[in-house]
């Protein structure tokens, strides 16, 4: 009671105040079923595969490559996490757009990921560049690690095309 005699409303329930969770896709190992959930799993698995090839290729261009690999790494890692989250049922218990989160996490790997193989098919192209050593000249990249390279552009070509797929998925389910 207040000093008037007038009794004070009691606090707003903040629970009350968010919306639900707004999520178009199944929960569960029901998204595996959809076309998002199949191009997801496409996304680690190509991801994946260009991580162990730049890697794998000893990196001879740090400046170029090292790009390629922190986002090949941070996309796998971030892909298994959005896969859990929806595999786990974790989308229904936490309040967000999720239709946004997805349009949003995809849109920027998508970016970052066509930037990372646009460097690592300019890595690629120097395979053919000479290096001036103390005495001879030697090519920038050896055989093994041009063939690698190779590899790990078309695998980052098609992780991009995957993330692009989701992209226009996530669009067209998102409606701001």
């Amino acid at each position: 009671m207040s000093a008037g005699g007038a009794s004070v409303p009691p606090p707003p329930n903040p629970a009350a105040s968010f919306p639900s969770p707004r999520v178009t896709l199944p929960v569960g190992f029901d998204i595996l079923r959809t076309y998002s959930g199949a191009f997801v799993c496409l996304e680690i698995v190509f991801g994946g595969l260009v991580w162990i090839l730049v890697a794998s290729s000893n990196v001879p261009l740090p400046l170029l490559q090292g790009w390629v690999m922190f986002v090949s790494v941070a996309a796998f890692f971030f892909s298994l996490l959005f896969l859990g989250v929806f595999v786990s049922g974790m989308v229904t218990r936490i309040n967000a757009n999720w239709n946004f989160l997805d349009f949003a996490y995809h849109f920027t790997v998508f970016v970052f990921y066509f930037g990372a193989f646009l460097l690592e098919a300019a890595a690629t192209s120097l395979h053919y560049l000479r290096c001036n050593t103390t005495t001879t000249t030697e090519p920038l990249l050896t055989d093994n690690e041009y063939n690698i390279n190779v590899a790990a552009t078309i695998f980052a070509f098609v992780t991009t095309a995957c993330y692009g797929c989701s992209l226009g998925l996530a669009l067209r389910r998102w409606r701001p």
